[in-house]
Protein backbone atom coordinates (compact mmCIF):
# COMPACT_ATOMS: atom_id res chain seq x y z
CA UNK A 1 0.00 0.00 0.00
CA UNK A 2 2.50 2.68 1.08
CA UNK A 3 5.93 3.06 -1.01
CA UNK A 4 8.19 3.81 1.47
CA UNK A 5 9.03 4.35 4.79
CA UNK A 6 10.67 7.78 4.93
CA UNK A 7 12.97 7.93 8.01
CA UNK A 8 14.49 6.28 10.96
CA UNK A 9 14.02 9.04 13.25
CA UNK A 10 15.28 10.27 16.78
CA UNK A 11 14.08 13.21 18.68
CA UNK A 12 17.43 14.57 20.59
CA UNK A 13 17.75 17.71 22.02
CA UNK A 14 20.99 18.53 20.60
CA UNK A 15 20.72 16.73 16.57
CA UNK A 16 24.03 18.42 15.35
CA UNK A 17 25.79 16.62 18.01
CA UNK A 18 24.13 13.09 17.11
CA UNK A 19 25.06 13.51 13.72
CA UNK A 20 28.58 13.97 14.64
CA UNK A 21 28.22 10.96 16.66
CA UNK A 22 26.56 9.09 14.17
CA UNK A 23 29.47 9.51 11.63
CA UNK A 24 31.91 8.92 13.71
CA UNK A 25 30.76 6.12 15.56
CA UNK A 26 28.73 4.17 12.82
CA UNK A 27 30.48 5.65 9.48
CA UNK A 28 26.90 7.10 8.49
CA UNK A 29 26.97 9.60 5.85
CA UNK A 30 26.17 13.51 6.64
CA UNK A 31 25.91 16.94 4.29
CA UNK A 32 25.53 20.24 4.69
CA UNK A 33 22.46 19.98 2.29
CA UNK A 34 20.74 17.25 3.95
CA UNK A 35 20.60 19.78 7.21
CA UNK A 36 17.38 21.06 7.49
CA UNK A 37 16.30 24.18 8.74
CA UNK A 38 13.39 26.67 8.10
CA UNK A 39 12.49 30.08 10.73
CA UNK A 40 8.62 29.37 10.34
CA UNK A 41 9.29 25.47 11.01
CA UNK A 42 11.70 26.06 13.70
CA UNK A 43 13.17 22.71 14.21
CA UNK A 44 16.87 21.33 13.15
CA UNK A 45 16.44 17.47 10.96
CA UNK A 46 19.65 16.01 9.24
CA UNK A 47 18.59 13.20 6.62
CA UNK A 48 21.87 11.79 7.07
CA UNK A 49 22.03 8.45 4.44
CA UNK A 50 23.80 4.98 5.24
CA UNK A 51 24.52 4.29 1.45
CA UNK A 52 24.88 7.81 -1.16
CA UNK A 53 22.38 6.55 -3.30
CA UNK A 54 18.54 7.12 -2.73
CA UNK A 55 17.75 4.47 -5.14
CA UNK A 56 19.99 1.97 -3.04
CA UNK A 57 18.55 3.30 0.32
CA UNK A 58 15.75 5.69 0.69
CA UNK A 59 14.88 4.99 3.86
CA UNK A 60 17.19 7.69 5.37
CA UNK A 61 18.51 8.13 9.26
CA UNK A 62 16.77 11.28 11.01
CA UNK A 63 18.05 12.85 14.21
CA UNK A 64 15.90 16.12 14.87
CA UNK A 65 14.66 18.25 17.36
CA UNK A 66 11.83 20.98 17.49
CA UNK A 67 12.71 24.52 18.97
CA UNK A 68 10.67 25.98 21.31
CA UNK A 69 9.84 29.16 19.66
CA UNK A 70 6.66 30.69 17.25
CA UNK A 71 5.71 28.39 14.55
CA UNK A 72 4.20 30.33 12.11
CA UNK A 73 4.66 27.46 9.03
CA UNK A 74 2.34 25.09 11.44
CA UNK A 75 1.22 26.76 15.17
CA UNK A 76 -0.89 23.44 15.99
CA UNK A 77 2.66 21.08 15.50
CA UNK A 78 3.54 22.68 19.30
CA UNK A 79 0.58 21.02 20.92
CA UNK A 80 0.79 18.05 18.92
CA UNK A 81 4.72 17.15 19.36
CA UNK A 82 3.54 17.65 23.42
CA UNK A 83 1.36 15.48 23.30
CA UNK A 84 3.60 12.86 21.33
CA UNK A 85 6.26 13.07 24.28
CA UNK A 86 3.77 12.44 26.52
CA UNK A 87 2.04 9.35 24.80
CA UNK A 88 5.75 7.94 24.21
CA UNK A 89 7.21 9.35 28.06
CA UNK A 90 8.89 11.92 28.14
CA UNK A 91 12.32 10.81 29.63
CA UNK A 92 12.28 7.65 26.90
CA UNK A 93 15.88 7.89 25.24
CA UNK A 94 14.11 6.67 21.68
CA UNK A 95 10.88 9.41 21.12
CA UNK A 96 9.80 9.56 17.28
CA UNK A 97 8.21 12.77 15.86
CA UNK A 98 6.63 10.37 13.79
CA UNK A 99 6.88 7.24 11.88
CA UNK A 100 6.73 9.07 8.02
CA UNK A 101 5.33 7.07 5.71
CA UNK A 102 5.20 8.27 1.66
CA UNK A 103 2.65 7.32 -0.94
CA UNK A 104 2.39 8.13 -4.56
CA UNK A 105 -0.15 11.18 -4.95
CA UNK A 106 -3.42 9.54 -6.55
CA UNK A 107 -3.15 6.87 -3.19
CA UNK A 108 -2.58 9.48 -0.94
CA UNK A 109 -5.93 11.28 -2.05
CA UNK A 110 -7.56 7.87 -1.92
CA UNK A 111 -6.62 7.59 1.39
CA UNK A 112 -7.53 11.26 2.49
CA UNK A 113 -10.57 10.16 1.09
CA UNK A 114 -10.93 7.30 3.12
CA UNK A 115 -10.21 8.75 6.26
CA UNK A 116 -12.67 11.60 6.01
CA UNK A 117 -15.20 8.86 4.78
CA UNK A 118 -14.86 6.67 7.76
CA UNK A 119 -14.83 10.17 10.16
CA UNK A 120 -11.27 9.17 11.48
CA UNK A 121 -9.27 11.76 13.06
CA UNK A 122 -6.42 13.35 11.20
CA UNK A 123 -4.86 16.94 10.82
CA UNK A 124 -3.02 18.29 8.00
CA UNK A 125 -0.59 21.17 8.41
CA UNK A 126 -1.00 24.44 5.88
CA UNK A 127 1.17 24.10 2.60
CA UNK A 128 3.81 27.13 3.15
CA UNK A 129 6.20 28.31 0.78
CA UNK A 130 9.12 26.55 2.35
CA UNK A 131 6.69 22.88 2.51
CA UNK A 132 4.24 23.42 -0.35
CA UNK A 133 3.01 20.52 -0.51
CA UNK A 134 0.64 18.04 2.19
CA UNK A 135 1.20 16.48 5.43
CA UNK A 136 -1.01 14.55 7.68
CA UNK A 137 -0.77 12.88 10.68
CA UNK A 138 -3.31 10.41 12.71
CA UNK A 139 -5.24 10.55 15.66
CA UNK A 140 -5.32 14.34 16.12
CA UNK A 141 -7.61 17.49 14.41
CA UNK A 142 -7.43 21.02 14.39
CA UNK A 143 -9.92 21.71 16.98
CA UNK A 144 -8.31 18.68 19.01
CA UNK A 145 -4.41 19.00 18.27
CA UNK A 146 -3.48 16.21 20.61
CA UNK A 147 -2.33 12.67 19.32
CA UNK A 148 -4.95 9.42 20.32
CA UNK A 149 -3.34 6.53 19.46
CA UNK A 150 -7.16 5.23 18.59
CA UNK A 151 -6.43 5.45 14.49
CA UNK A 152 -2.97 3.56 14.19
CA UNK A 153 -2.45 1.64 17.66
CA UNK A 154 0.07 4.02 18.82
CA UNK A 155 2.43 3.91 15.99
CA UNK A 156 2.15 7.86 15.74
CA UNK A 157 2.19 7.91 11.59
CA UNK A 158 2.38 10.81 9.73
CA UNK A 159 1.76 10.43 5.70
CA UNK A 160 2.95 12.01 2.90
CA UNK A 161 2.97 11.97 -0.65
CA UNK A 162 6.17 10.77 -2.47
CA UNK A 163 6.09 13.42 -4.89
CA UNK A 164 8.02 16.43 -3.22
CA UNK A 165 10.63 14.04 -2.01
CA UNK A 166 12.23 14.17 -5.36
CA UNK A 167 13.61 10.54 -5.61
CA UNK A 168 15.11 9.38 -8.88
CA UNK A 169 13.09 7.24 -10.54
CA UNK A 170 15.57 4.32 -10.27
CA UNK A 171 14.19 4.04 -6.03
CA UNK A 172 10.80 2.78 -7.59
CA UNK A 173 11.83 0.42 -10.63
CA UNK A 174 12.07 -3.46 -10.71
CA UNK A 175 14.65 -5.01 -9.89
CA UNK A 176 16.21 -2.92 -7.01
CA UNK A 177 18.96 -0.87 -6.92
CA UNK A 178 22.07 -2.56 -5.99
CA UNK A 179 25.64 -0.73 -4.75
CA UNK A 180 27.84 -0.67 -7.26
CA UNK A 181 31.69 -1.60 -6.35
CA UNK A 182 31.07 -2.42 -2.71
CA UNK A 183 33.73 -2.68 -0.11
CA UNK A 184 33.75 -4.66 2.64
CA UNK A 185 31.81 -3.05 5.64
CA UNK A 186 30.40 -1.08 3.60
CA UNK A 187 26.70 0.28 4.65
CA UNK A 188 24.03 -0.54 1.73
CA UNK A 189 20.29 0.51 3.58
CA UNK A 190 18.40 0.71 6.50
CA UNK A 191 16.57 -2.78 6.31
CA UNK A 192 14.58 -2.70 9.47
CA UNK A 193 12.43 0.00 11.84
CA UNK A 194 11.74 -1.73 14.78
CA UNK A 195 9.00 -0.98 17.15
CA UNK A 196 7.52 -1.77 20.10
CA UNK A 197 3.85 -2.01 20.85
CA UNK A 198 2.08 -3.16 23.98
CA UNK A 199 -0.24 -5.15 22.19
CA UNK A 200 0.40 -6.37 18.59
CA UNK A 201 -2.98 -8.03 17.65
CA UNK A 202 -4.65 -4.46 19.17
CA UNK A 203 -2.49 -2.37 16.68
CA UNK A 204 -2.77 -4.99 13.85
CA UNK A 205 -6.52 -4.96 13.90
CA UNK A 206 -6.57 -1.16 14.05
CA UNK A 207 -3.90 -0.03 10.74
CA UNK A 208 -6.26 -2.92 9.13
CA UNK A 209 -9.64 -1.42 9.68
CA UNK A 210 -8.72 2.06 9.55
CA UNK A 211 -6.09 2.04 6.92
CA UNK A 212 -6.13 -1.48 4.96
CA UNK A 213 -2.77 -1.84 5.73
CA UNK A 214 -1.56 -5.37 6.53
CA UNK A 215 1.89 -7.25 7.35
CA UNK A 216 3.36 -8.68 4.38
CA UNK A 217 3.97 -11.59 6.32
CA UNK A 218 2.56 -13.88 9.05
CA UNK A 219 3.60 -13.01 12.42
CA UNK A 220 6.43 -14.25 13.67
CA UNK A 221 7.58 -15.17 17.26
CA UNK A 222 11.37 -14.14 17.57
CA UNK A 223 12.04 -16.23 20.74
CA UNK A 224 15.60 -16.10 21.14
CA UNK A 225 14.65 -11.84 21.15
CA UNK A 226 11.87 -12.26 23.24
CA UNK A 227 8.86 -10.33 20.93
CA UNK A 228 6.52 -11.34 18.37
CA UNK A 229 7.02 -9.35 15.00
CA UNK A 230 4.75 -7.69 12.05
CA UNK A 231 7.15 -6.66 9.52
CA UNK A 232 5.17 -4.06 7.81
CA UNK A 233 6.49 -3.97 3.77
CA UNK A 234 6.66 -1.05 1.13
CA UNK A 235 5.56 -1.19 -2.49
CA UNK A 236 9.23 -0.20 -2.49
CA UNK A 237 11.94 -2.90 -2.09
CA UNK A 238 14.94 -1.29 -1.03
CA UNK A 239 12.84 0.83 2.00
CA UNK A 240 13.39 -0.44 5.17
CA UNK A 241 10.15 -2.13 6.99
CA UNK A 242 8.72 -1.19 10.17
CA UNK A 243 8.98 -4.27 12.17
CA UNK A 244 5.76 -3.77 15.25
CA UNK A 245 7.26 -5.60 17.99
CA UNK A 246 5.14 -7.03 21.14
CA UNK A 247 7.79 -8.11 24.25
CA UNK A 248 7.22 -11.91 25.29
CA UNK A 249 9.92 -12.04 27.54
CA UNK A 250 10.90 -9.85 29.73
CA UNK A 251 14.46 -10.90 30.58
CA UNK A 252 15.71 -10.14 26.83
CA UNK A 253 16.52 -6.03 25.46
CA UNK A 254 13.20 -5.96 23.94
CA UNK A 255 11.53 -6.91 27.17
CA UNK A 256 13.49 -4.58 29.41
CA UNK A 257 13.64 -1.45 26.81
CA UNK A 258 9.56 -2.02 26.99
CA UNK A 259 9.66 -2.26 30.70
CA UNK A 260 11.72 0.55 31.29
CA UNK A 261 10.38 2.65 29.16
CA UNK A 262 7.41 1.26 27.52
CA UNK A 263 6.53 1.12 24.18
CA UNK A 264 7.52 3.16 21.29
CA UNK A 265 10.57 3.06 18.51
CA UNK A 266 13.24 0.60 18.87
CA UNK A 267 15.92 -0.46 16.80
CA UNK A 268 17.65 1.25 13.67
CA UNK A 269 18.73 -2.25 11.25
CA UNK A 270 21.42 -1.10 8.47
CA UNK A 271 22.19 -3.91 6.20
CA UNK A 272 25.87 -3.95 5.21
CA UNK A 273 28.15 -5.56 2.70
CA UNK A 274 30.65 -8.38 4.63
CA UNK A 275 29.47 -8.23 8.26
CA UNK A 276 32.70 -9.16 9.54
CA UNK A 277 34.42 -5.83 7.90
CA UNK A 278 31.45 -4.05 9.62
CA UNK A 279 32.64 -5.18 12.80
CA UNK A 280 36.45 -4.55 12.18
CA UNK A 281 35.30 -0.90 11.19
CA UNK A 282 33.32 -0.71 14.42
CA UNK A 283 36.46 -1.73 16.47
CA UNK A 284 38.62 1.09 14.66
CA UNK A 285 36.27 3.73 15.29
CA UNK A 286 36.26 2.45 19.48
CA UNK A 287 32.38 1.65 19.16
CA UNK A 288 31.42 -0.61 21.38
CA UNK A 289 28.99 -3.59 20.16
CA UNK A 290 27.59 -7.60 20.64
CA UNK A 291 28.29 -10.08 18.28
CA UNK A 292 25.98 -12.58 17.70
CA UNK A 293 26.92 -15.57 15.80
CA UNK A 294 23.47 -16.78 14.95
CA UNK A 295 20.33 -14.51 15.17
CA UNK A 296 16.46 -15.69 14.62
CA UNK A 297 15.69 -11.60 14.38
CA UNK A 298 17.69 -11.84 10.66
CA UNK A 299 17.18 -15.48 9.75
CA UNK A 300 19.74 -17.94 11.94
CA UNK A 301 22.53 -15.41 10.64
CA UNK A 302 24.81 -12.93 12.44
CA UNK A 303 23.87 -9.42 14.03
CA UNK A 304 25.73 -6.74 15.36
CA UNK A 305 24.31 -5.06 18.11
CA UNK A 306 25.41 -1.71 18.81
CA UNK A 307 25.82 -0.98 22.73
CA UNK A 308 23.61 2.26 23.17
CA UNK A 309 25.36 3.92 25.86
CA UNK A 310 27.49 5.04 22.79
CA UNK A 311 25.00 6.70 20.86
CA UNK A 312 22.71 8.37 24.10
CA UNK A 313 20.38 5.09 24.14
CA UNK A 314 19.61 4.69 20.41
CA UNK A 315 19.63 0.97 19.46
CA UNK A 316 21.44 0.43 16.19
CA UNK A 317 21.61 -3.35 14.81
CA UNK A 318 24.08 -4.52 11.93
CA UNK A 319 22.81 -7.54 9.32
CA UNK A 320 24.16 -8.83 6.45
CA UNK A 321 22.53 -7.69 3.41
CA UNK A 322 20.81 -10.07 1.11
CA UNK A 323 19.47 -9.46 -1.78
Amino acid sequence: MFELLLSADMMVPDPDAMTEKLVGKLGIFKHERWRQAFDNHPYIAHFLRVHKSLAVAPTRIEPQWHLDRPNPGDPLFHDFLESLKAFQGRHRPMITHSIVLALHGDKFDALVSKLMSRRLPFRMAQRTPEMPFDRLWLGATPENPYYDPSVDGGLCIEIMPTEPLQMPAETYQLPAAKPRDASPGDMVRVTARGFLVRNLDETLRKVASNLDWEPSTAVENIRSEGYRRARMGFTVPNSATLDVLEATYWNTDAGHCLNNWGPGPYYIRIGVNDLAAKAEDLRARGTMFKWIDSCEAVDGRPLIKIDPKALDGQVFEFEECQG
